[in-house]
């Protein structure tokens, strides 16, 4: 099984290369990418379809929109550490959205979720993959049923959502995506965009939900948030009250430098401030920078993060993938960053031509001395690509590569991974 996925990325990486590499005429484009796991959670999402606005009643349902995605997932662990079995799985399922037109500014949307593990393809017991379909291999979700009301630059949301800010967001990057039940309200005016919003529960099958919907801390969570963003920079600052957890204040900012017609610099910093509530050990310091060459198809970038920390606490970068520069397919700075301080480096080149991306991500995760005299050194090499054949179908592969690079006996952090994922839009 672990070799027909080798061979078999092996060969599309091949062919498609190959037939790009024929076409001269492509529009010259480069997107500011700071890992593969945004590009595959950009490659995924499911495409959203322009509201119609309608003034008569009946045509709220005539006017309807339906918007859906196929998607098929294949994964597999081939772990080193002794008496850890490999596991691997194939689902398939998707997404199905029923939306309203608007009137008076009014409409509303229900959407599922769908992933089922096809047997054959699947392990068993202790080889089974459960991050794509739940430990029961099927999953089915709820997971949008909203209220919207619009007012030019004014939206308010209630009920279930999507949602992407820095530190909760959709994390679309296996089979079932982060989905939030509460309020939103966001108001646009010129180049800011003001947040708000509340949250009682989230649901998330690779967020290690296996239950479908649960809740969220105590009492939910608050976030606040306010954004400028034009064509050459961009400002965010956000508070996030995460109730028994952590009270969190994130910024962020970039900017863009045209050198010539054909290169530019892009450069980013952030700041992550964490105050545990309750004693719940959730308290650090996290700051991070970024920086990323583009010259015609052909990118090359920096990231860097340091989270600096007190006794037995750690660091928590979010409610599905997070910000962080260095968040790689499956390290994060959390990871290491308990009872400690901990740094992440992360290299990465990317190619882009008018039908494919290709990405290599190199990172090391450094974790210090603990309470206990215990250090980390962590290795994980991300290999990519995206292939888009039109608006509606899209191919990413990933292959990724682990290491622990302080114990020489294997460990939990020593195995590598395998994913290809189908997406047809509809």
């Amino acid at each position: 099984m672990k070799n027909f996925y080798k061979i078999l990325l092996l060969t599309q990486v091949t062919f498609f290369t190959l037939l790009n590499g024929a076409d001269n005429d492509e529009k010259k484009s480069v997107e500011k990418i700071h890992s593969v796991r945004q590009t595959i959670d950009e490659g995924s999402k499911v495409e959203q379809k322009e509201v119609s606005a309608v003034e008569a009643f009946k045509s709220i349902f005539s006017d309807a929109k339906v918007i859906g995605q196929i998607r098929t997932v294949s994964a597999w662990y081939s772990n080193k550490e002794k008496g850890v079995s490999d596991t691997y799985a194939t689902a398939i399922g998707g997404a199905l959205k029923y939306e309203l037109a608007s009137l008076n500014g009014f409409n509303a949307a229900f959407g599922v979720l769908i992933s089922n593990d096809v047997d054959w393809a699947t392990g068993e017991m202790q080889k089974h993959n459960t991050e794509l379909s739940s430990s029961t291999g099927n999953y089915v979700v709820a997971s949008e049923a909203y209220i919207n009301y619009k007012n030019e630059g004014f939206n308010f949301r209630a009920g279930r959502q999507l949602i992407d800010t820095p530190l909760a967001d959709s994390d679309d990057i296996r089979m079932i995506s982060n989905t939030f039940e509460g309020y939103t309200l966001t108001y646009k005016k010129s180049d800011f965009t003001f947040y708000a919003a509340k949250y009682g529960k989230w649901q998330g099958v690779d967020a290690g939900l296996d239950d479908g919907w649960q809740k969220l801390g105590t009492h939910g969570i608050n976030i606040g948030g306010i954004s400028y963003t034009n064509s050459e920079k961009y400002f965010n600052t956000w508070y996030y009250n995460m109730t028994g957890l952590t009270n969190a204040v994130y910024i962020d900012g970039g900017f863009d430098f045209d050198i010539s017609k054909e290169l530019y610099i892009h450069v980013d910093a952030q700041y992550l401030r964490e105050k545990e509530i309750d004693n719940s050990g959730i308290e650090a310091t996290v700051y991070g920078a970024y920086i990323g060459a583009f010259i015609d198809k052909f990118g090359i970038n920096l990231g860097y993060n340091k989270a600096h920390e007190h006794k037995d606490k750690e660091s928590f970068s979010g409610l599905g993938g997070g910000s962080l520069y260095t968040s790689m397919d499956t390290m994060i700075i959390d990871e290491i960053a308990i009872d400690r301080d901990a740094e992440a480096v992360v290299m990465g080149t990317t190619y882009t031509l008018s039908k494919l991306k290709m990405l290599y991500s190199i990172g090391i995760f450094t974790g210090e001395k603990n309470s206990l005299g215990v250090k980390e050194r962590i290795q994980e090499q991300d290999m990519g690509f995206e292939y888009s054949y039109d608006e509606d179908f899209a191919l990413t592969g990933l292959y990724v590569i682990s290491r622990d690079l302080e114990n020489k006996v294997k460990t939990s952090y020593d195995w590598d991974r395998f994913q290809m994922m189908f997406t047809y839009q509809f």
